[in-house]
């Protein structure tokens, strides 16, 4: 995977929460837990589970999940 974005956090997914079109994905970086807010197809498409591990990818204020 490659991005433009600088900041690139690796971490593990702890929680994956549906909303009605938005789901919240907490990944533990490091022992410090990030929240992304991302569509529910997304997390289809990107098959997000728990234990899985993901990227946290913060560019100016928003924060995306990526997967290898």
């Amino acid at each position: 995977m490659k991005l433009s974005a600088r900041n690139v956090l690796k971490g593990t997914v702890v929680e994956v929460t549906k909303g009605a079109t938005t789901a919240h994905v907490k990944l533990d970086v490091g022992g410090t837990i990030v929240t992304a807010s991302v569509t529910n197809a997304a997390v289809d498409e990107l098959k997000l589970e728990t234990g899985q591990q993901a990227y946290a990818v913060i560019k100016a204020s928003d924060v995306m999940v990526g997967v290898d």
